[in-house]
């Protein structure tokens, strides 16, 4: 029997496949599971265009078979089979697709859709078999056929004996070696995990022969093994279900099973499209942060489907950065695969997924925020972080899709609120959305500075999160309201009686201030009388777009520049210390440089600031105590 020899581009391409087109070697089991299915769609679509065919899906199945002692794996299936000249053109040349031009002979009913490349996808049992023989007998002929190829020197094509219609594959699989353990591969627990992961939801049988143990009858307390034919696969996916037919425990269960998580998730939204995207997608939000995610090694990305077999385990084109904590699967038969299945081809159709993800995603999360406070606020502890980041990333170009969903701690409520929540409860004179950020709300709570606004009545955000100030920044206005730190030079309130007077006594102490500000040099921008101080005697406020808070964060990264916040220390001109103050201006200057340093480093120490000599302040504490 002459040896027939692949063609020169499809030798190289063998060679191809064998070493470098597939990422993972298991992959090579999805692939002939896949051709299989399609061999037995081929039969019902026959049968769908003749009324005198009946297809009765219990006949058809693919059945898997290892033989550790003879290094087999069989791959047998009950679907169309292959003629002569079909096994020259599908398997003669390699990425000649009988599926795909199948596909285009007929027209796809009934959901059922053809995704296989038999002429690709067949190949890959060579990444883990030296032999390959398939045995095949066509639909409606009496004649069958034996294939056999050992790699790229060639194969051979001869008539066989086989009784029933169908595809059998027989792989001869690799010796192990030192780097290699191709013994997994007759593995039962390994075969099925195989199965479980990519051709779960195949809708037709995987059927293996199972080893159990059961008691042995009349010796209760003896174990028998024993053999029998199991189904290994699930066939329907939860998502082809009607959601009528579902419940949040069998939505939990899933999650569990495909081990998004080892949570429970706080919602989930199931969305069947058939509009210009069709497709099918189950998503998750977790109620817990995963321990990597704020990390570079945590990857995000949703499982892809294409017609039930899984084509990525994370597909990261599917979910935009800022709702990356979102876990789940799309199915969909209208994605452009590349030969290997692998990876998906940029295409409109993925686009268009994406965006319609987007925007389910978001629409939850308000439902959520505004039917179901508390798992809002739940989801909000574990990844309000990351939409923050959101907003900051890209130059801001997301924040009208997230600003929204913010939240941050109230002055006034004593919880958290939204954005839209506290611009409807502001007063009609209150010019600016106001906040102050510091490590936790307890150390905001003492802060001199907010006390001119609470005073004033005004609600103040609580900003605890280190990117809060950036994020707001790339927000700038919500519902054309600005935002304004209480330490902000200019905090936009009109001026009373009390800070006409603050205003004469700074034009009274000018002299005072300057040589303040002389003696502090460059470590303040300006000294000046306060008026946003009632009780404490002295704050740092700044001007400019760098705040305290955004500089301490900013210092504290790697290869940080000397960032400053332009600094002033504000006096409160009312508080028994600006007496000292003037005394010591008037009487003792040596004094008068003692007690402003003195006020200036309790003012670093308010903000949370270190102080740059801290012998020095603890000799100046020592001599106000002489």
């Amino acid at each position: 029997m002459a040896k027939k020899q692949f063609k020169a581009e499809s030798k190289r391409l063998l060679e191809m496949m064998i070493n470098s087109i597939y990422t993972h070697r298991e992959i090579f089991l999805r692939e002939l599971i896949s051709n299989a299915s399609d061999a037995i769609d081929k039969i019902y679509y026959k049968v769908l265009a003749d009324n005198q065919l009946v297809f009765d899906k219990e006949n058809y199945f693919i059945k898997i078979t290892a033989d550790k002692a003879n290094r087999t794996l069989t791959i047998a299936d009950t679907g169309i089979g292959m003629t002569k000249e079909e096994l020259e053109n599908n398997l003669g040349v390699i990425a000649q697709s009988g599926s795909l031009a199948f596909k285009k002979e007929n027209e796809m009913q009934d959901g059922h859709n053809i995704i296989g490349q038999f002429g690709v996808g067949f190949y890959s049992a060579f990444m883990v078999a030296d032999v390959l023989t398939v045995t095949t007998k066509a639909f409606g002929s009496d004649e069958a056929y034996k294939w056999e190829s050992k790699g790229a020197d060639g194969y051979t094509i001869e008539p066989c004996e086989k009784d029933s219609v169908g595809t059998t594959i027989i792989m001869t699989i690799k010796d192990n070696t030192e780097d290699d353990q191709y013994d997994e591969y007759l593995e039962e627990y390994r075969l099925k995990a195989i199965i479980k992961k990519y051709s779960d939801f195949i809708r037709y049988p995987i059927k293996m022969d199972v080893k159990g143990q059961r008691p042995k009858e009349g010796a209760d307390d003896e174990l028998e093994e024993y053999q029998e034919e199991q189904t290994v696969n699930s066939m329907v996916p939860i998502w082809r279900k009607n959601k009528s037919e579902l419940t949040d425990a069998d939505y939990e269960n899933f999650y569990n099973e495909k081990r998004y998580g080892y949570d429970k998730p706080i919602t989930h939204v199931h969305i069947k499209a058939d509009g210009a995207a069709v497709y099918n997608a189950i998503l998750f939000i977790p109620e817990n942060t995963p321990f990597d995610y704020y990390t570079k090694e945590y990857e995000k990305g949703l499982e892809l489907y294409s017609n039930g077999v899984l084509i990525m385990n994370k597909c990261a084109d599917l979910l935009p950065d800022y709702f990356s904590f979102v876990k789940g699967m799309v199915d969909s038969e209208d994605l452009s695969l590349n030969i290997s299945r692998e990876m998906l081809q940029h295409d409109r159709q993925l686009s268009l997924i994406a965006k319609n993800i987007k925007n389910k995603i978001k629409s939850q999360l308000q439902s959520l925020l505004k039917d179901e406070r508390e798992k809002y606020e739940q989801f909000y502890k574990s990844f309000g972080r990351q939409l923050k980041y959101g907003v900051y990333s890209e130059y801001g170009s997301n924040k009208d899709v997230l600003q929204d969903l913010l939240m941050f701690y109230s002055s006034t409520e004593k919880k958290l609120v939204t954005l839209d929540e506290y611009v409807s409860r502001m007063p009609e004179d209150q010019k600016f959305i106001y906040y102050a950020a510091g490590e936790s709300v307890e150390r905001i709570e003492k802060l001199p500075q907010t006390e001119m606004v609470a005073d004033k009545g005004y609600e103040i955000l609580y900003f605890t999160d280190d990117i809060d100030e950036f994020a707001i920044k790339m927000i700038m206005t919500y519902k054309e309201k600005e935002f304004k730190s209480v330490s902000s030079g200019d905090l936009g309130i009109e001026p009373d009686a009390k800070d006409n007077e603050t205003a004469d006594e700074e034009n009274e102490n000018k002299e005072l201030f300057e040589a303040m500000k002389g003696i502090l040099a460059d470590k303040v921008k300006n000294v000046k009388a306060s008026k946003r101080l009632k009780t404490h005697p002295v704050c740092l406020s700044t001007e400019g777009e760098l705040t305290i808070e955004m500089e301490k964060i900013l210092k504290a990264m790697p290869n940080s520049q000397d960032v400053k916040a332009d600094k002033v220390l504000e006096i409160n001109v009312n508080h028994e210390v600006f007496k000292s103050l003037k005394a010591s201006y008037s009487q003792d200057k040596d004094k008068l440089n003692l007690y402003t340093n003195l006020l200036y480093n309790q003012a670093l120490l308010i903000e949370g600031l270190p102080i740059q000599d801290p012998v020095q302040f603890t000799n100046d504490m020592c001599k106000i105590m002489v």
